[in-house]
């Protein structure tokens, strides 16, 4: 079992980084080569702006290729809850901009020509416990009334002809929602952007950022500096680097994922007759989906810990027993990929984007990023090159989480409150 993502070691090699020095001035720096940073300096380039984009490491090397590969409408909040503590109107809002980003990344795909097999499957939530069950349905009735009319709901017997595994208390089904391949979206994703002209620079830390008159920063890296007309933040978690107001507000959270060997095509088939993206309702729960040479991808928050090789080994032991107990027809299916990656967590699992202190930013999809960060890469380019000004998560004030100055101390603390949750509710 290699501990690595499979969406990385399965995906081309980038070919398309800057040769040469840094060069002295832009007019807009990006900071962040996932899909936030190279959706913006795709859309950028496209406007006839000159953009630099600096990555800390390698293309596509943190959450953009490290994540489940779901690709789904909603928000990380039931929409029902959603709507009572945001209003109805607000969480409408919220519910159409996760459809327009799947959209969009569908168009991107397409219009590139990026060859990631992406597919519109659905997605299927699962009611891990019968106590679930009622929070499902309060979310189908009001979405299918406002915001959704396409989506199901499925009763118990009704899901066992959707997967074969016991235990499931019914489900809800989202149609709109798709999957692809990670790694080759990421690096087609990088391609095109260079293709349309922007200028990438892998391996370029962020050491200081100074701000030297309204919009204009000097951007200082270990191979030189940057004056930049503007700036776009779209770094994830921000754990790394001198963004201490963003680290204040962002919690890293790992999140663990391990890929089987290839399966008899027949048993998937038996397992998930339906080729969707599946989640459960646990708070520690799981979710998992097929690819294209017929591995299962199978994720969750395994353990409330950051990611590294021993946390990552450790999670995908749990991660296997979950596997086994969901599924004991895989008892003797090989286990290929194990990683982890952090997850930009807000406090109240909704992205943040806008503006501060001349510097912009998006930032925060709290475990739904694939597809609004790759639409709000677009939104943030539009907005720098001020063609549009929307931004459904333009939202004043956004407070610091207390206690909490950059490093996440209280997620074992976290875990167990989860953990008690789950086996009470």
């Amino acid at each position: 079992m290699k501990l690595e993502s499979f969406w990385q070691a399965t995906a081309p090699a980038f070919t398309g980084a800057a040769r040469g020095d840094l060069p002295a001035s832009a007019e807009v720096v990006v900071i962040g080569g996932g899909f936030t940073g190279m959706s913006a300096a795709l859309s950028l380039a496209r406007h006839g702006i000159r953009v630099v984009l600096l990555e800390a490491g390698q293309v596509m090397g943190q959450a953009s290729a490290r994540n489940g590969g779901h690709c789904n409408t909603g928000v990380a909040q039931n929409f029902a809850s959603l709507a009572a503590s945001q209003g109805l109107e607000q969480a409408s809002r919220y519910y159409h901009a996760f459809a327009d980003a799947v959209e969009y990344v569908q168009a991107l795909v397409q219009q590139e020509q990026i060859d990631c097999d992406f597919m519109r499957c659905g997605k299927l939530k699962l009611a891990s416990k019968a106590s679930h069950f009622p929070a499902l349905q309060a979310a189908y009735e009001l979405m299918r009334r406002t915001v959704d009319p396409e989506v199901d709901l499925l009763s118990a017997d009704d899901v066992r002809h959707e997967i074969a595994a016991e235990g499931f208390h019914g489900g809800l089904i989202q149609r709109r929602g798709g999957q692809m391949h990670m790694g080759k979206f990421g690096v087609g994703l990088a391609e095109a952007a260079a293709r349309h002209g922007a200028e990438i620079h892998p391996q370029t830390p962020v050491t200081a950022l100074t701000r030297l008159d309204g919009y204009r920063h000097r951007v200082e890296t270990p191979r030189g500096a940057i004056v930049a007309d503007k700036v776009l933040m779209a770094t994830g978690c921000s754990n790394l680097g001198p963004f201490p107001w963003f680290q204040r507000r962002i919690v890293p959270v790992g999140s663990f994922i391990v890929v089987t060997a290839p399966l008899d095509p027949a048993l998937l088939r038996h397992l998930l007759p339906h080729n969707r993206t599946y989640v459960t309702s646990m708070n520690i729960g799981n979710y998992f989906r097929t690819t294209a040479d017929n591995r299962l991808v199978f994720g969750g928050r395994a353990r409330f810990a950051v990611s590294n090789p021993t946390s990552d080994a450790r999670s995908g032991a749990v991660l296997q027993a979950g596997l086994l107990k969901l599924f004991p027809a895989l008892a003797e299916a090989r286990l290929d990929y194990c990683w982890g990656g952090l997850v930009d967590m807000t406090a109240d699992r909704l992205p943040r984007a806008g503006e501060r202190d001349g510097v912009f930013y998006s930032l925060g999809y709290s475990g739904h990023g694939t597809q609004m960060s790759v639409w709000m890469g677009r939104v943030m380019a539009d907005r720098l090159a001020e063609k549009a000004d929307a931004n459904p998560w333009q939202r004043d004030p956004w407070p610091a989480v207390p206690g909490y100055f950059g490093k996440p101390w209280f997620l074992p603390v976290a875990g167990w409150y989860y953990k008690a949750k789950d086996r009470f509710s």
